[in-house]
């Protein structure tokens, strides 16, 4: 059962990677044609929202940004707390190898963007920007190699990409915020400590978390800390079991997952994958910011993880999965430099300036490009055609 739930997931997020691709072609295909004054026009439109004193007002992208991006952070805040209570990331055994391989695919991107930008104080904002995985991209190319991908490896890329999101929350908590408001941060932790006393006294209602979820996101908003780290902690507090069986957590999981898959996640990827490709040449491709970012996606990613997992094999630490070999580790450790959704999430946080997330998108979508030619060339050869059978079936 555990089995089959977990590849439907799978497939759910790779489907959602084709819907990821369109998004970000219509963007690019907009930004660069006779149309991209409505482009731009679209994302600056003012939208506001006012509750008695309390005002709102902010153009569509931010919107988007800050508010569609906490439904998305939501929902990976459910995922993690499932794998870490019930899941793959459940006990050492099965953490060990991905935590490993994630750390390793997290400082070496960002080392790799530091050398390259040479230390600039107007650039150092960005290292974190390699540093992260897209799961519905880097699912949906492994998807392409159908039944012959061994479900460990698809197993072990899941749960890197998973913590790979943990750490991204983890950065973004403590490196990308603004001035904090300690009124709006007050509000904020009493609305958290309000859900976990939900939680604690048995409510298994999930209107009250909601409502409390949106109070808390707005002070979250306001506070400083950037907003979409309200989802997270609301879904930390969702209940996940029940005397019954399944909880609220499972069903809001499976509710939100195809809203993310085929709406949130391509509308951010719309909205954040245009960039006028007028007047590209080399030099613009070869300034500091872009070329870190796609090194640090095409490069630092693979040898991070690989050489991360090969210290923890080695050392005795953890052991390769079974039917896994190490050209299927270096194929998805390649994989695992697809960053779109999160690495431009990110860089949205790092830089403002219209120059600077032009090289950031730039950065991200070469290096993501690269680093899904080459993770599905190296698996290609790495995975048999067919699987081989286990002597016990062929017998039979």
């Amino acid at each position: 059962m555990v089995a089959r739930a977990l590849e439907k997931f799978i497939n759910h997020e790779a489907s959602s990677g084709v819907f990821l691709l369109l998004a970000a072609a219509l963007a690019l295909a907009l930004d660069n044609s006779p149309l991209a004054w409505l482009y731009d026009g679209l994302l600056t439109t003012p939208v506001s929202v006012q509750i008695g004193a309390l005002a709102l007002d902010k153009p569509l992208l931010l919107w988007i940004n800050d508010g569609l991006m906490a439904v998305f952070f939501f929902l990976v805040g459910l995922e993690i707390k499932r794998e870490v209570l019930q899941g793959q990331l459940s006990s050492r055994d099965r953490i060990a190898l991905p935590g490993i391989a994630a750390l390793g695919g997290m400082a070496i991107p960002a080392l790799i963007y530091l050398l390259t930008t040479g230390g600039d104080p107007a650039l150092i904002d960005g290292w974190a920007i390699p540093a992260a995985t897209d799961i519905a991209f880097a699912l949906g190319i492994l998807a392409l190699l159908g039944s012959r991908v061994p479900l460990a490896l698809k197993i072990f890329l899941l749960a890197l990409a998973i913590i790979d999101d943990l750490g991204a929350i983890v950065i973004i908590a403590l490196f990308y915020t603004a001035q904090l408001s300690p009124v709006m941060l007050l509000g904020a932790g009493g609305a958290l400590a309000l859900l976990v006393i939900l939680n604690l006294i048995g409510v298994r209602k999930l209107t009250p978390y909601m409502l409390l979820g949106i109070v808390m996101w707005v002070f979250v908003l306001k506070s400083g800390v950037h907003a979409t780290l309200a989802g997270v902690a609301l879904a930390l507090t969702i209940p996940l079991t029940t005397r019954e069986g399944e909880g609220p957590l499972e069903r809001l999981e499976h509710a939100l997952h195809p809203w993310v898959a085929f709406m949130v996640m391509p509308v951010f990827a719309f909205a954040n994958a245009g960039v006028p490709l007028a007047g590209l040449n080399l030099e613009m491709l070869m300034q500091p910011l872009t070329l870190g970012i796609a090194l640090g996606l095409c490069i630092g990613k693979p040898v991070g993880i690989f050489a991360s997992v090969w210290l923890a094999v080695k050392t005795g630490i953890a052991r390769l999965p079974d039917e896994v070999n190490w050209a299927q580790i270096f194929g998805v450790s390649a994989l695992a430099g697809i960053g779109f959704t999160m690495s431009l999430f990110i860089g949205t946080l790092a830089f403002e300036s219209p120059e600077s997330a032009a090289g950031v998108r730039l950065g991200v979508l070469g290096g993501s490009f690269i680093s899904a030619l080459v993770g599905l060339a190296l698996l290609w050869r790495a995975i048999p055609a067919e699987r081989p059978e286990k002597p016990a079936e062929a017998a039979a």
